[in-house]
């Protein structure tokens, strides 16, 4: 991975923000400008990698003292992330959104739409149809990501959720569901229904949109 020193002026995340705004920037530039540095052995986009990492697990909540078990991450560069993940909580917080219809998740998860590899997410939802919270799953390959319906439900089950929204994005921007999507559908499916936890929709996303199982009539019985 490149040293900022090492990159022309216009792709350093920080030049790049002032010249053309965060929205440009990736999460991973994102929180290079957060962090400022890497140390003597990682340069920031690594260290910052890392980090990204650890978050697009679902430790969204991950404290400062977690943050510094990050190789290349101090008390400085935890303390920062912390404070920013808590801010953005407390400005804009997704749980409580209420969903009228599968797309509503859309601006939940398109940050995701332009990672390289495949990223699993569920959304938790409460007898209200309101969002309690947002997870990665599962981290795949360029164009696979293996998932298992214990993974799935492990967090909605704690949540107490009623039902879940599951999304994931295709590297390739196509939105044509794969057979290993529809029978990845089925089997959640069921396996919800078992659990008393309904299957709303599943959403395959990228750069050019989306594609919606049940807004396509492709949802199982």
């Amino acid at each position: 991975m490149k040293k900022i020193s090492d990159m022309p002026k216009f792709e350093r995340p920080r030049e790049k923000l002032l010249e053309r705004g965060v929205g440009y920037l990736s999460d991973l530039e994102l929180l290079a400008v957060l962090i400022g540095n890497g140390t003597k052995d990682c340069n920031v986009m690594t260290v910052a990698s890392r980090i990204l990492k650890v978050l697009d697990k679902g430790c969204d909540r991950v404290s400062a003292k977690e943050l510094q078990e990050i190789e290349g991450v101090g008390p400085a560069k935890s303390a920062v992330i912390a404070a920013s993940l808590e801010f953005a909580r407390r400005r804009i917080r997704p749980e409580g959104i209420k969903i009228t219809s599968p797309s509503d998740i859309l601006p939940l998860i398109s940050y995701m739409s332009g990672r390289k590899q495949e990223h699993f997410i569920c959304v938790s939802l409460n007898g209200a149809s309101e969002v309690i919270a947002t997870r990665v799953v599962s981290v795949g390959l360029v164009n696979k990501v293996q998932v298992h319906p214990r993974e799935v439900f492990a967090d909605p089950i704690t949540d107490r959720a009623t039902a879940v929204i599951v999304a994931h994005n295709h590297p390739s921007g196509s939105l044509v569901p794969s057979q290993e999507d529809v029978d990845v559908t089925r089997l959640l499916k069921d396996a919800g229904d078992t659990l008393g936890i309904k299957l709303i929709d599943h959403i395959i996303f990228s750069r050019r949109g989306y594609f919606s199982f049940l807004e396509n009539g492709q949802m199982p019985d």
